[in-house]
């Protein structure tokens, strides 16, 4: 019996980090910025790092690493960036048993580019890890208490077919779903959210599914309280994070740090949040460690160096959490 187990997306990553990278003010840009470079330009890198990455690995690791029994299931090709994902996980103690292997050599691979101030951009080529497929996993062995579920590459097919075995099998499920899945709309997600337990947005993504602007918190909370039959986390980037359990919202905000790279900030949180719950079922503690979990993963390139061990708060000290009424 496992505690949890990971869905989702298994990659190689690799981070680009120069001095060169800086952002310039870009009023086409979501984020209001941008970096540019030339067409044809050689550009100096500073720096390169290799490691693992994809949700379901980063909070297996998480998972793992706060003492709990975890597994995880993706899909992986047959190439060299496979086997030093499930190298990398086996040493972790994560079970791989569960992981789907294509015949093509074509694991996820994505190149992130690092600006001076942590922000980045990612390239990402999915490869089979978008083919993942419920009909190879073995449902023997889906024996746990928890799955937890990250981007499946906008596979509502294979989403809907995870939440009714969940359902069925007395099995609960935390939710943090990627672009491609958000892009579905409220109208069919709102049927697949109404089984989740746990359902992880940040506040840009909770405003544009909900039509409320992100500053009238408690409007999206009010509104999605009759969508999420369970716990809905607002994650708000520098300015923290807000929870609503449907009768009460806890907020708080993210102890000062300087940023390294912010690539698996979300998983780190996400999977802290969950690990807190199993362990103590108390929401002030799940947004201490979830929020001393991303803390310290920004800290490194990777999205595991910085993930927090069992008791070991790092030099973060836990945030102070408020509570209201959400009525």
């Amino acid at each position: 019996m496992y505690d949890i187990i990971t869905i989702g997306a298994a990659t190689r990553d690799v981070f680009l980090e120069s001095k060169n990278f800086k952002p310039t003010k870009d009023k086409n840009s979501p984020s209001g910025e941008s970096l540019v470079f030339h067409l044809g330009s050689k550009n100096e890198v500073d720096r390169v790092y290799v490691s693992t990455g994809g949700g379901a690995t980063n909070a297996a690791v998480s998972f793992l690493r706060q003492g709990l029994k975890a597994s995880c299931i993706s899909r992986v090709g047959s190439d060299s960036f496979a086997d030093e994902i499930i190298s990398e996980l086996t040493k972790e103690g994560v079970d791989c048993s569960l992981i789907q292997k294509d015949k093509r050599p074509e694991t996820a691979y994505s190149t992130i580019v690092t600006a001076v101030d942590g922000s980045r951009s990612i390239f990402v080529r999915r490869g089979v890890s978008a083919d993942l497929k419920f009909s190879e996993i073995d449902k023997n062995k889906l024996k746990t208490r928890w799955f937890y579920i990250t981007s499946l590459a906008g596979n509502l097919d294979l989403l809907k077919k995870i939440l009714n075995y969940a359902k069925k099998n007395n099995i609960s499920v935390a939710f943090n779903p990627g672009s491609k899945e958000l892009q579905a709309g409220l109208e069919k997600l709102a049927p697949l959210f109404n089984k989740v337990d746990i359902l992880i947005l940040n506040e840009d993504e909770a405003s544009e599914l909900t039509g409320i602007h992100f500053k009238k918190e408690k409007e999206i909370f009010k509104f999605m309280d009759d969508i999420v039959d369970g716990i809905l986390v607002m994650t708000k980037g520098e300015k923290g994070v807000s929870v609503s359990d449907g009768k009460d919202i806890y907020s708080a905000g993210i102890p000062k740090s300087p940023v390294i790279e912010r690539t698996g900030a979300g998983d780190a949180f996400g999977s802290g949040f969950l690990s807190a719950i199993l362990q103590k079922k108390d929401l002030s503690y799940a947004v201490q460690l979830a929020t001393a979990n991303s803390t310290s993963v920004i800290q490194y390139f990777s999205a595991k160096t910085g993930i927090l061990k069992k008791g070991k708060w790092g030099k973060y000290p836990k945030v102070k959490v408020s509570k209201i009424s959400i009525s």
